[in-house]
């Protein structure tokens, strides 16, 4: 199964077993089959409370937590379909607030599945399905669905009436599915056709809000959105946003508004911030005060994004006074985001692991600089580049001269334990190795 979900309750296991036999990894983009299971099942989609759509490359998760907490902090309930899920499954989809309890979780997966008979539905499609049954069947005043792979043909692309659809930063990701030749798609630079993937979820009459990309990039948004019918609010044209004394300054044509940073750590939330909040600016369906913005910036969390890890079995292996960082970034801009937030810092001793389709030379070569050694660890479960291709990438091409290898995460802080002296680790390059560094420090995500 492509995310090895599991789960200590029985009865949903029982339904993850049954997903695996359905789907043995199977992923085909594509809107056809879970447009027939969502048929099969009355189109719980039609049905939602107002949609918030976020797509992108990197930033979309935070965007949907800010989104929900300035929801929340005006008083109102928000559905959350987001992925992948880092130690439970139910991390995926949050109903009216609350992640989704195993007893409603088992129901619906075996509802679902029972209807995806014969259809060869993917992971994802059923979990799609899955999460906008409970988003149909509860209220809320308000549902914020993040694409999972791509848009224009990813299963949440079946949303046709979205109250404002959000596009965060982009980069390449993912390749082998978003640059594949397709018939009907022009032949187009790479990052211009990440861009005109992306741009896919856009939808006639709804605001379009963006960031700034390249000239090439812009221009194929626009092109999607005009050929869609979609208003488009793009960063520096319909909207924008700078830090600066210390604050988050936004305008557009409502106005300006002046928000603390995010507490988040890194720059680039502040972007992130800022598209939630030009998301709720150029929508009707819900209302959103200023105070409540100001508070989502300043409370919102998100795991794995820079995260710094509490007191757990993890942190206790390092000396008093050490910090873990926790990223699950895995892409070059993810990487230049890291850059960013150490850039004034000191140096930092980095445990590594990364899935085998992922670029490790792009990814590190942005704070290489700011690496004090660095120990590379496999991804129990999944492919993965070996220690040993890591430590060969980092050695040779990078510079870095103290490379190790750990057979796992607890042996690799056990070999930075015995320097005796208070130790800034951070564990990066895949979200499925955060998982596992979160369940084994008891930080499951709630």
């Amino acid at each position: 199964m492509p995310d090895h979900a599991t789960s200590t309750d029985p009865a949903v296991q029982a339904q993850l077993d049954r997903l695996t036999m359905l789907s043995p990894g199977k992923d085909v983009l594509g809107l056809e089959r879970i447009a027939t299971l969502l048929d099969r099942l009355g189109n719980p989609h039609h049905h939602l409370p107002p949609v918030f759509h976020v797509s992108g490359t990197n930033g979309k998760g935070s965007t949907c937590a800010f989104l929900r907490g300035a929801i929340e902090a005006a008083g109102l309930t928000a559905h959350v379909y987001s992925s992948p899920h880092l130690v439970r499954f139910n991390e995926r989809i949050r109903v009216a607030g609350q992640l989704i309890d195993d007893m409603s979780l088992s129901a619906l997966l075996s509802e679902v599945l029972d209807h995806a008979e014969g259809l060869e539905a993917s992971f994802f499609e059923v979990t799609t399905a899955v999460a906008f049954c409970a988003f149909a069947r509860t209220k809320a005043n308000a549902c914020i669905i993040e694409v999972g792979l791509g848009g224009r043909l990813d299963a949440t692309n079946v949303l046709a009436k979205p109250v404002a659809c959000g596009i965060a930063s982009l980069g390449l990701d993912h390749e082998a599915f978003l640059l594949a030749a397709e018939d009907g798609v022009p032949e187009m630079p790479p990052l211009d056709r990440i861009a005109f993937e992306k741009a896919g979820i856009a939808k006639a009459s709804a605001p379009l809000v963006t960031q700034i990309y390249s000239a090439s990039m812009a221009k194929t948004v626009a092109e999607q959105a005009s050929l869609h019918k979609a208003i488009l609010h793009a960063r520096g044209e319909g909207w924008d946003a700078a830090v600066y004394d210390g604050r988050l300054h936004y305008s557009d044509a409502k106005g300006k508004l002046t928000l603390p940073l995010p507490r988040m750590a890194g720059t680039h939330q502040a972007d992130n911030a800022a598209l939630a909040v030009a998301m709720l600016h150029h929508q009707t369906a819900i209302h959103i005060p200023e105070a409540a913005l100001a508070a989502a910036l300043e409370w919102t969390r998100w795991p794995a994004r820079m995260q710094t890890l509490t007191a757990g079995p993890l942190t206790k292996l390092l000396p008093d006074g050490s910090q873990i960082l926790l990223d699950g970034g895995h892409n070059p801009d993810a990487g230049a985001a890291i850059a960013k937030t150490l850039e004034n810092g000191a140096s930092v001793h980095v445990i590594l692991g990364m899935l085998k389709n992922k670029d490790a030379l792009g990814f590190l070569t942005p704070f290489a600089p700011k690496i004090a050694t660095l120990t590379a660890v496999p991804i129990q479960g999944h492919e993965h580049h070996t220690p040993g291709e890591l430590c060969d990438i980092a050695r040779a091409n990078l510079h870095i001269a103290d490379v190790r290898q750990a057979s796992d995460i607890v042996t690799a802080l056990e070999l930075m334990a015995g320097q005796h002296e208070p130790t800034n680790v951070l564990i990066c390059g895949s979200l499925y190795l955060a998982g596992e560094v979160l369940r084994q420090n008891d930080q499951v995500p709630d």
